[in-house]
């Protein structure tokens, strides 16, 4: 039960479920463990995380290779690739799981190099990479823009381990070049892919295309997915994004008359925080948290602060024709900054901040964190869809591209 729940997206469930399996007097051993954890990465419940770390130290299991795996992955979606590395060196036995997981986490934190110099490592110690080694350290170049060694591995994986590219591994290439504005080059390489793109390939190349302000290109992809997923809300979405970013009001409305007819719905904004051993879910627009009328109050003084320093709001984000002002307000309610909000509110100063965001950030609120985090002396963290966002003295480890 604990495993589907954490499949199925319903992880704050899971928790529950495995409090309730103890206080029944149930056991957990080598296989719950890696059942909840996920659950635990996935909403960054960092300190049930934590519990279930220490609960298999005292039972003897933390050196199980997959417990010990999970453990690698929760750290690292929980924004804590340190004590990651540390689960990873403390291991007696690592096998391939363990290898992928802690690639897997340099390369969501943007730690490229290190990515690399891990997948090195591993071939040092006898282990043989697979399909999803090659992902992981791909990604890592792409979210770290090391195009030549992104490159080297794409051409390496058939070459010297007769590994075939898979979809991912082109997509992870998409990335590498849309990320550098490379968008013509993406565009030559998905027509050269031996098997049709799927969804994947082309979510990257369109994504690529919102962050560069592509219009033509970003058309092309966008008409490709809405017959691959015509019932994805998300990439009508990226599309009005696009159109919204030029003026284009016209066509946002005719992509919104497209989903209406539909009967899709942008998928809401929802970010979570953990504090207190308790994990709060905070809505786009949400005004229903007990906290809120203070949690606005912190960000507006926060923003005349912002404003004193030159700050202007990116209203770009706001997909909707309202005058200026109103896009200000609607900026203000985005989920994120909601939750970096009740974070300092309930937080002591200088302690670090953790995020979860089920969309990609936008722009504004990138800035507005980035600020944050100079203004406030915080390390803030917040892991969107894409990647890992860590704010320190206002600057951003994804170097402002993501």
């Amino acid at each position: 039960m604990i495993s589907s729940c954490t499949q199925n997206g319903k992880d704050i469930k899971a928790l529950d479920l495995f409090r309730e399996m103890q206080f029944a007097g149930v056991k957990p051993n080598s296989v719950t463990i890696p059942c909840l954890l996920p659950a635990c990465a996935n909403i960054a419940a960092l300190m049930h995380g934590k519990a279930a770390h220490c609960f298999s130290l005292r039972r003897d299991i933390f050196y199980d290779v997959y417990v010990g795996s999970a453990l690698i992955d929760m750290y690292a979606k929980c924004g804590r690739i340190g004590d990651a590395q540390k689960c990873f060196d403390g291991m007696t036995t690592k096998n391939l799981v363990s290898w992928n997981a802690i690639v897997g986490g340099y390369a969501m934190h943007g730690k490229g190099k290190e990515a690399i110099e891990l997948f090195e490592l591993m071939q040092k110690n006898g282990q043989k990479p697979d399909f999803i080694s090659f992902t992981c350290v791909l990604s890592a170049c792409s979210q770290s823009g090391l195009t030549e060694e992104g490159w080297y591995y794409f051409n390496s994986m058939s070459r010297d381990h007769g590994i075939d590219a898979r979809m991912e591994h082109y997509a992870c290439m998409i990335n590498l070049f849309g990320r550098s504005g490379r968008l013509e080059e993406a565009y030559t390489m998905i027509k050269e892919i031996p098997f049709k793109p799927d969804a994947c390939v082309w979510g990257a190349f369109l994504s690529s295309c919102r962050t560069h302000g592509n219009l033509s290109l970003g058309e092309l992809a966008a008409e490709k997915l809405f017959k691959l997923e015509p019932n994805n809300p998300g990439n009508y979405v990226l599309l009005s994004n696009i159109y919204a970013a030029k003026g284009f009001w016209k066509e946002v409305d005719r992509v919104r008359g497209v989903m209406k007819m539909l009967g899709l719905r942008k998928n809401p904004g929802c970010s979570w925080i953990e504090l207190k051993n308790k994990v709060h879910m905070l809505l786009a627009g949400d005004k229903t948290h007990p906290q809120m009328i203070q949690i606005v109050e912190r960000l507006n003084r926060l923003n005349m602060e912002m404003v004193k320093s030159g700050y202007l709001p990116d209203t770009n984000f706001v997909l909707q024709d309202v005058d200026e002002q109103e896009k200000e307000h609607i900026l203000c309610g985005h989920s994120e900054k909601l939750a970096v909000g009740l974070g300092l509110l309930n937080t002591p100063p200088g302690s670090p901040l953790r995020v979860i965001k089920n969309l990609r950030i936008c722009g504004d609120c990138h800035a507005v964190i980035k600020f944050i985090s100079n203004f406030e002396r915080r390390e803030i963290f917040v892991r969107d869809t894409n990647r890992f966002h860590h704010f320190k003295d206002g600057v951003c480890s994804c170097g402002d591209h993501w």
